[in-house]
């Protein structure tokens, strides 16, 4: 069994999902990799657009008591990630990609797209976290610098609880599967040359119960001309999640063969 690349506490995953038009996210899946966009047809109750059938999601969370192989880096252990991601299955198994990911530090940033393909970005995010007995706020501030400050704000309240396995809400944070496009052979999306998969492993995420939430975000300006959309939509989804341990693990080519069995674990 491979050995995790890197460990990490994941905290207070700020999870602000949209539904969109599949169209919006068809060429960004790598040719000859067996993707396919996992779509739901339930959205429309939520207040989905008709043909609204693909997802996207802004997460904003902590990534805290980070080591790579085993060893913890200096000023790369505690930060702040930002990121835009959708949802593609391979077969039965059940993934994400990534629109745009946004670190503070920019070794971070190089590394991630040195040796993952990711599409990281660097620049300052703060995180707030505070919270009381019974309440919990988390608030992420980004300071882009075409647009100035944008802010995702979450409030929870407690106790926790573990949403139901039928619900949106376990279907949105329980992946076990990264997929990023092969630039080994002629870039992302159309014209690339398959994908890439990386596993990572967590136990199932507790949330608490949403009291409040805003989002002041340009997307237009940070993720592209293309997300505007997103500006003046509601979302379908808004939930602030615990987080816990994980492990990632090496990428490999993501072909159509025997995966490995682990002991569960989702993105």
């Amino acid at each position: 069994m491979a050995r995790p690349f890197l460990t990490a506490h994941w905290a207070n995953l700020a999870i602000v999902t949209y539904a969109v038009p599949p169209g919006l996210l068809a060429s960004r899946l790598p040719q000859g990799s067996g993707l396919v966009l996992d779509e739901r047809g339930d959205l429309e109750r939520l207040g989905a657009l008709p043909g609204h059938t693909a997802l996207v999601s802004l997460v904003a969370f902590e990534f805290l008591d980070t080591r790579v192989m085993g060893i913890r880096w200096p000023m790369l252990t505690n930060f702040p990630e930002i990121n835009l991601r959708f949802y593609v299955r391979q077969g039965d198994h059940r993934g994400v990609m990534f629109i745009r990911e946004i670190v503070p530090r920019r070794m971070i940033a190089s590394v991630a797209k040195r040796l993952y393909d990711e599409p990281y970005e660097c620049a300052p995010i703060e995180a707030r976290i505070s919270q009381t007995a019974r309440r919990i706020e988390a608030e992420y501030r980004l300071d882009w610098p075409t647009a100035g400050p944008q802010v995702v704000r979450v409030v929870g309240e407690k106790p926790t609880l573990r949403p139901d396995p039928s619900s949106l809400e376990h279907w949105l944070k329980e992946h076990q599967w990264g997929f990023t496009a092969r630039k080994d052979r002629g870039g992302v999306g159309e014209g690339g040359a398959g994908a890439w998969v990386y596993e990572v492993i967590h136990p199932q995420w507790s949330v608490y119960p949403l009291v409040e939430a805003a989002v002041e975000f340009d997307f237009r300006a940070v993720f592209g001309p293309e997300w505007s959309l997103l500006s003046l939509s509601r979302p379908v989804s808004v939930m602030l999640a615990v987080g816990s341990e994980v492990a990632v693990f090496p990428r490999r080519k993501a072909v159509q063969v025997r995966w490995p069995v682990r002991r569960g674990g989702s993105i």
